[in-house]
């Protein structure tokens, strides 16, 4: 299978480089075209996510009316009984939504050339390429249970978001939840964030600015201020542990040379965790 999302120049020497007589883009103009694959990002996970649940709502309004023999219940029966997506349907709304706003973003602003693609599936034939995306995985999975480790003990024990979809998830769709998270979240979060937004950056000579700027994005989508109840000390802790898997999985991109090292080295770190969430 080839990448679609071919690695950036570099490969394992570890140092972006730019065709010979190109300019280097200033920093302004970098971090103005980033903001603007934010903003695409998020109209598009908007709108897709209002699709996903639009189409949600009317396949509900279907069962609810045959459930009722054909008649159409009142406005206030009829929205008590479609109640709320479960978690099978939140987590397809959301891998719809993110795949989408990769794809779109990844198509519209930074397509692979063919050089990229052949970089990539030479990096990818390296057998020190998986070795470390997997060490980088097991690393990262490391480090974020030490700083939870560390965290408690001060006092701080944050909720995740997404904890009770995934604890609902594991009782009632265990494959699915499996899938979600090894397989399919990792490949479009690393499509969006590590090739997207941190790709930009790359190609153009300034990964260290890439990193810092796509890590901070990273853990804003993963830990969004206002929809938990964590207090103050442990949302911090949380966007520290994601713009640290952010970092990694993009040094790991940039030393390797391809998308399919970040992407293997994430779904080890989310394999790892639902492993010891199983076992807890």
């Amino acid at each position: 299978m080839s990448d679609p999302a071919g690695g950036e120049p570099g490969g394992l020497s570890g140092t972006a480089t730019l065709p010979t007589g190109t300019a280097r883009p200033g920093t302004g103009r970098l971090v103005g075209a980033f903001l603007l694959d934010i903003v695409l990002a998020s109209l598009v996970l908007v709108v897709a996510s209002l699709a996903a649940g639009l189409a949600w709502g009317a396949w509900r309004v279907v069962e609810v009316v045959r459930e009722n023999g054909g008649q159409v219940p009142a406005a206030a029966a009829l929205t008590a009984a479609i109640g709320e997506p479960g978690a099978l349907a939140q987590m397809l709304m959301a891998a719809f939504g993110m795949s989408a706003a990769a794809l779109v973003l990844y198509f519209l602003r930074r397509p692979a050339t063919r050089d990229e693609r052949d970089r990539s599936r030479a990096a990818a034939k390296r057998r020190s390429t998986w070795g470390l995306s997997v060490l980088t995985g097991v690393l990262v999975f490391a480090g974020s249970a030490l700083t939870g480790y560390l965290m408690q003990l001060a006092g701080s024990d944050p909720v995740p978001t997404n904890l009770a979809l995934v604890e609902e998830a594991a009782r009632q769709w265990p494959v699915v939840l499996v899938l979600f998270a090894v397989v399919f979240a990792p490949a479009y979060e690393e499509l969006l964030f590590r090739r997207v937004l941190f790709g930009r950056f790359l190609a153009a000579g300034r990964p260290w600015l890439g990193i810092v700027l796509a890590s901070v994005a990273f853990a804003l989508v993963h830990e969004v201020p206002g929809l938990s109840a964590n207090p103050p000390l442990a949302v911090v802790q949380l966007w520290l542990v994601y713009g640290g898997m952010g970092a990694a999985f993009a040094w790991l991109y940039w030393r390797t040379g391809t998308l399919w090292a970040p992407v293997l080295a994430h779904a080890s770190n989310n394999a790892l965790a639902l492993m010891i969430h199983g076992l807890s």
